[in-house]
């Protein structure tokens, strides 16, 4: 007979769990087999999440003295934290209570009734053997330092920056472009407003560029992240201006002077030129060049120096010889904010991008559109001075196909809409948008695409084949010939145009997997950042301290970026405000007198929670790095590291719970807990 006394709570989960499982006669079952095992009471609910659910766990172990408390519903990763919590309230540590998953595991995957009403069972037997073995645990206190580092200076991280240093804490800005402002500032409208996107933007950058508690380190990239959650140490090169910020003035005499034009293809998307000293754009923040080191004279030939010559100043803001810095600082919380680079369209060679001139994409025709792009507004061919007079727009190029992303860019849509708004105001031009479907799902969206409509815009519904200038039949001569099924006419057309511009997918910034990596957290297989719970907890990470915001995490329009720019910068404030930080105390630790130095588990850790110690010889975890994943433990030969609440006793105790039910196969042995030797 066990000494414990234990309550079993069976879920319905409405019919998630209810409609497979039959949950009644489980928690019978429980009250009536497991009594001499400790199962003092056992009890089924249809929501047993709900306030009334947790009550009824409250009120069982204040009266029933519960020592031990085990629920059957979702995932762990769900309501763990709920059911934790309910039992604190009753006085109960919260680690005494064992949460086992009778939905994904059993009601989700099974059809058949009678099995899962079996296995469902037998998962509620393991979770009472395991939970005999809990021990009384007490959460990790860490304080939290008041300054918040924000990679990448978009606007998600602009509008994250601006929430924290409004409330008044320190906040370090790190962006690797010269300017703040990212893809929002190339862009010409926002839609489905039709808002100026730099009148939108740039009062934000100047907010930033001159708020006391916003430290903006441009041209810069951090190269290392130690420490943990409440007390990260960030190292940060910040890249060589060739110019000295604290005497520049902004004035742009050296870049009216310098003889050198480059091919910019950053900003204006390879369709303008720049200098070989240049800010980004006339807005950008802050306001003072940098010099192209690839590009420029002097750098390459020794010669030149028209840029220091002219400068104005004195002494002379133009410094050949500054050299890179190295800055550390510290902080409590990090927010990644990287955004997303865009599908290169030249993996579709049958679209014919870079191979036929009048074949542009998304971002090209962003720069074309803008007053202060290469055109000053004009929408014209490559040529410069032709107006098309009809304009094809292809969406999902690189999206929703399984050759490139099988995933939805969601903005192409809504970006498309805009393209053919514009055309059509500025040019009067025929428009044909070619879709797979139209997706309008926001606020004021489909009101947008009903004006478009309005405005005479055709939509023909298919996948196009390929886009040619290849004229076969009058009137397409010199023309970009679409071939496309159209769907709803069912029948293949050739529609000729004379701009072709192709909606470009979202994808992950090429480097999202060292940046992961960096910062110790964990990308998707399409390469997005992977937030903690995809609809709870959507801005964290399973790394603490560390939140994602914007487009790093999956695509996502502008509103959205700003929303989840807010929403990392509010779970930071609100980490702050309480100036420590509980950390759950499910960790690996390791058995000193076991280790044998042999550093295999040393480079496994995801979040680089583990270190060598070279006088000991021996390897140490960092209780506040680890997340309790397990990964050291199943890798160490000598069985020196250990998972609180993962012993090796407690999951052959949950296992030996489990086959306990399988009375076919005859009496089955405990086995025993030692796997390794001493």
């Amino acid at each position: 007979m066990s000494p414990e006394r234990i309550g079993v709570y069976v879920c319905h989960c409405g019919s998630n769990i209810a409609a497979t499982v039959d949950v009644e006669e489980v928690a019978l079952w429980a009250s009536e087999e497991l009594g001499d095992r400790g199962v003092v009471v056992a009890r089924d609910y249809q929501f047993m999440c709900s306030s009334l659910g947790q009550e009824l766990i409250e009120a069982d172990i204040k009266e029933q003295g519960l020592t031990r408390v085990v629920v059957a519903a979702c995932s762990p990763h769900l309501h763990e934290r709920t059911f934790r919590t309910a039992c604190k309230r009753a006085g109960l540590n919260p680690f005494l209570c064992e949460l086992v998953s009778i939905r994904e595991q059993v009601s989700w995957v099974h059809t058949d009734r009678a099995a899962a009403t079996e296995k469902a069972m037998a998962v509620v037997s393991g979770g009472v053997e395991r939970v005999t073995l809990h021990q009384p645990l007490e959460p990790l206190h860490v304080p939290i330092h008041p300054a918040t580092l924000i990679v990448g200076g978009g606007i998600a991280g602009i509008q994250a920056a601006l929430e924290i240093a409004d409330s008044g804490y320190p906040v370090y800005l790190v962006e690797r472009e010269p300017s703040i402002g990212g893809h929002m500032a190339q862009f010409d409208k926002t839609f489905p407003t039709l808002d100026c996107s730099a009148c939108i933007l740039t009062p934000k950058m100047v907010d930033v560029g001159g708020h006391p508690n916003v430290t903006l380190l441009t041209w810069s990239e951090v190269e290392r992240v130690d420490g943990y959650v409440g007390s990260f140490t960030v190292t940060v090169r910040k890249k060589a201006r060739y110019v000295d910020e604290s005497v520049c003035t902004g004035c742009g005499i050296c870049t009216e002077k310098c003889p050198v034009r480059v091919l910019d293809n950053t900003y204006e998307a390879g369709l303008g030129y720049r200098k070989a000293v240049y800010r980004p754009f006339a807005q950008a923040v802050p306001k003072y060049p940098v010099i192209d080191r690839e590009n420029c004279t002097y750098f390459q030939r020794g010669k030149c120096k028209a840029c220091q010559l002219f400068c104005p100043t004195h002494p002379k803001a133009i410094d050949f010889e500054q050299k890179d810095e190295i800055l550390q600082f510290q902080v409590g919380n990090i927010i990644l904010a990287t955004g997303y680079d865009l599908f290169d369209c030249r993996r579709i060679p049958q679209y014919g991008y870079a191979r036929l001139a009048n074949v542009f994409t998304s971002l090209e025709f962003e720069r074309l559109c803008n007053a202060a792009g290469p055109t000053g507004g004009k929408i014209v061919l490559r040529d410069g001075v032709t107006e098309p007079a009809t304009v094809g727009i292809i969406h999902c190029v690189g999206s929703r196909d399984h050759n490139y992303n099988p995933y939805c860019s969601n903005i192409c849509c809504m970006q498309s809409l805009k393209f053919g708004h514009l055309v059509k105001e500025r040019t009067g031009a025929e428009v044909f948008n070619f879709y797979i479907d139209i997706r309008t799902a926001f606020k004021d969206y489909d009101e947008f695409y009903q004006r478009v409509l309005e405005d005479g815009v055709h939509f023909v519904r298919g996948r196009v084949a390929e886009v040619t200038d290849a004229a076969r039949l009058p009137g397409e001569e010199g023309k970009l010939i679409i071939q496309v099924e159209d769907t709803l006419l069912g029948k293949q057309r050739r529609i000729p145009v004379d701009m072709v511009v192709l909606s470009a997918a979202l994808q992950p910034r090429q480097d999202s997997t060292e940046v992961a990596y960096t910062f110790g957290i964990a990308c998707s297989a399409n390469g997005w950042f992977i937030e903690k719970h995809p609809k709870l907890d959507p801005v964290a990470t399973m790394t603490e301290g560390i939140f994602i915001a914007g487009a790093c995490q999956g695509p996502k329009d502008i509103p959205a970026s700003v929303a989840q720019g807010a929403a990392a910068a509010a779970r930071v404030l609100g980490r702050i405000h309480q100036k420590e930080l509980a950390l759950e105390p499910v960790r690996a630790s390791i058995i000193a007198e076991r280790c044998s130095g042999c550093r295999i588990c040393n480079n496994l850790c995801p979040f680089n929670a583990i270190s060598y110690d070279t006088a000991r010889m021996i390897t140490e975890i960092n209780p506040a790095l680890c997340q309790g994943c397990g990964t050291c433990v199943a890798a160490c030969p000598s069985g020196a590291i250990t998972g609180t609440q993962f012993s090796n006793e407690q999951v052959l105790a949950q296992l030996y719970g489990l086959l306990l039910l399988n009375v076919s196969s005859g009496p089955v042995q405990q086995p025993q807990p030692a796997l390794v030797p001493a």
